[in-house]
């Protein structure tokens, strides 16, 4: 009965939370404002208890951001290849700590801000700070609805303890991230040496994945990653068009909370199935978030964005399965 009723307050804790971080994204639209919600859905599953570790981990991550921003903001992007050096190693540290239950979230804004803020520097150097201000801004709102939803709506009394520390080997937890680096450092640099500005998400998402799928199952992971990313877009697509029915922020927000009330049961009812459902609803809220909050011709805009996460499962398949049928020594623990 207990534990029926604690269940039932991460669910509605998940629903607050998110609809919150909705509603505020959608009226206030300061710049990257959709990635609120998505931070607020993967703090309240990747950390189900508030604490002091976890506060201070997300806040340092938000200060790398903006001092990121400032560095970029120097003329560092002028140089290419010092740039690309730069992004890899900031790129592998990521994917070192990312294996650290401790480092993991302040791992994921890192990789993204590592690529999101060079990429965009590049053709206007200026803007660098602009977006480490926003998504500094995001998490930063994220981080006070995470707190917010757990002071009133908290976890059972308990004494945290400290994180537990990485099932890994400090030398597993290299191999890990340098087959990572193989994985998506390629893509990496092609983008930023062409500059193709619409495919700024498949790279983030092809980032950071490729920790996830260098194990032994990952070519099932990435049929995986292609299933959840469809059923995300299929949602993504039903949602827009209920919406484009009651175009209005609180019919919009109600609509999203319904959703995440949904999903949030399936969530923490059936952990066996919740990578599913907690991949598929990431991926409505980053189709529709952007969406919304972007300018242009929307319907083709989802359409193109749910045809790049396809191409990202592609690619994870194709090249996890190429490195996995390689016999390189030094791929070798």
């Amino acid at each position: 009965m207990e534990d029926n009723a604690h269940t039932q307050v991460k669910i509605i804790r998940y629903t607050f939370g998110v609809g919150i971080a909705v509603f505020l994204a959608a009226w206030i639209d300061w710049p990257l404002a959709f990635i609120t919600p998505i931070f607020v859905a993967k703090f309240l599953i990747d950390k189900s208890a508030f604490n002091k570790a976890t506060f201070y981990e997300l806040v340092i991550s938000m200060l790398v951001t903006l001092a990121l921003g400032l560095l970029l903001s120097n003329g560092i992007t002028h140089y290419p290849i010092p740039l690309l050096i730069l992004v890899g190693l900031m790129m592998l540290w990521g994917y070192y700590l990312f294996t650290d239950p401790k480092w993991n979230l302040f791992a994921t804004i890192l990789i993204i801000a590592v690529l999101m803020l060079p990429f965009m520097a590049i053709s206007n150097p200026g803007i660098s700070v602009y977006l480490a201000v926003g998504l500094a801004s995001s998490g930063m709102v994220a981080v006070m609805i995470f707190s917010l939803v757990h002071v009133y709506l908290p976890e059972p009394p308990s004494e945290f303890s400290g994180y537990d520390s990485s099932p890994l080997t400090k030398q597993q937890r290299w191999h890990a991230a340098f087959r990572a680096m193989l994985l998506s450092f390629p893509v990496v640099c092609f983008f930023f040496i062409f500059q193709i500005a619409e495919a700024l998400l498949t790279m983030i998402f092809i980032a950071l994945l490729s920790l996830m799928i260098t194990g032994e199952k990952s070519i099932k992971l990435s049929a995986f990653l292609i299933m959840t990313n469809t059923i995300g877009g299929i949602l993504a697509i039903g949602v827009y068009f209920i919406l484009s029915f009651v175009p209005h922020l609180l019919f919009y927000t109600a609509f999203i909370s319904l959703l995440a009330i949904l999903i949030g049961t399936q969530i923490f009812t059936k952990p066996e199935s919740a990578p599913i459902y907690a991949t598929a609803f990431s991926t409505v809220l980053v189709l529709l978030g952007s969406t919304l909050m972007s300018s242009g011709d929307i319907d083709s805009n989802m359409l193109i964005r749910i045809f790049q996460l396809l191409m990202v499962g592609i690619y994870m398949i194709a090249a996890s399965f190429f490195l996995e049928t390689r016999n390189w020594r030094f791929l070798q623990i």
